[in-house]
């Protein structure tokens, strides 16, 4: 019964976080049965590749059908972790890679690199992509701030945690504060990506202004962009006019470690 249990415990966490995994581990179990050779960890052999053969062949190939595809990598354009690709939180609908690559390739002269965080899974819309609200149709992505180093120094394969979340450009004292007032509100997981950083790191870079504004702004040219969410201190702060910059509500969590993206 214990180890039923814990079956069922893995397939609902690997369900949850890839999309695929539940049902590449009941595939893994049934196929180790049949190997008659006996070896260690050999499940957990068996799961892997059937698992990373899936992710890398499988699944680019049937997620079109489902109207999605993946993230298409450039020089300009890449994911904040590797993370996000291996567990499949890489797929967009066409249109949407389609707007990742124009703006980032607008944004190759002013040396700023688009890095992504989570997008969508490859199949079924209204398949929640946990622990988002809203990542379940193709259409949105994260996209991560630009930090430089001391000295207006920018090396974007560098972030602010080892996860790309969490770690937070709060409001200054002069600025308004959403953040209290949705956790006075009792909306408490508004700023619950604090615990989901896995160690914050390169503790010396720094938030830019001027780099943020532009990538931004370029982003917000793009005809098929519907709406950018930002935290309102940094919507102030940065001087986002533009319509399609929103508020996302308090029923969300907070965008100053993010912004994110929708057709």
């Amino acid at each position: 019964m214990l180890r039923i249990f814990f079956y069922i415990l893995l397939f609902v966490f690997l369900t949850i976080t890839t999309q695929i995994g539940g049902l590449v581990l009941i595939l893994a179990l049934l196929l180790s049965k049949k190997i008659k050779r006996s070896f260690r960890f050999k499940k957990t052999i068996v799961f892997l590749a059937i698992y990373l053969f899936s992710t890398f062949v499988i699944v680019p190939l049937i997620a079109p059908i489902f109207g999605r595809e993946k993230v298409r990598h450039s020089s300009q354009l890449y994911p904040t972790t590797y993370a996000t690709v291996l567990l499949n939180r890489n797929y967009v609908r066409p249109q949407l890679n389609d707007l990742l690559h124009s703006a980032s390739t607008q944004l190759e002269g002013q040396k700023i690199e688009l890095r992504y965080l989570d997008a969508n899974f490859p199949f079924i819309d209204g398949f929640p992509l946990l622990p988002h609200i809203s990542h379940d149709d193709g259409k949105k992505i994260d996209i991560s701030f630009v930090y430089v180093e001391p000295g207006e120094s920018v090396d974007s394969r560098k972030k602010k945690s080892i996860s790309g979340y969490g770690v937070f450009e709060g409001p200054k004292a002069y600025e308004s504060d959403q953040i209290e007032v949705c956790k006075k509100k009792g909306y408490l997981q508004y700023d619950y990506p604090k615990y989901c950083t896995f160690g914050s790191i390169n503790d010396e870079l720094e938030f830019s202004n001027r780099l943020n504004v532009e990538m931004i702004n370029t982003i917000l040219k793009e005809r098929s962009l519907g709406k950018l969410f930002i935290e309102p201190h940094l919507k102030n702060r940065l001087q986002l006019n533009n319509s399609k910059v929103r508020y996302h509500g308090c029923q969300a969590v907070r965008h100053d470690d993010h912004i994110h993206l929708q057709l």
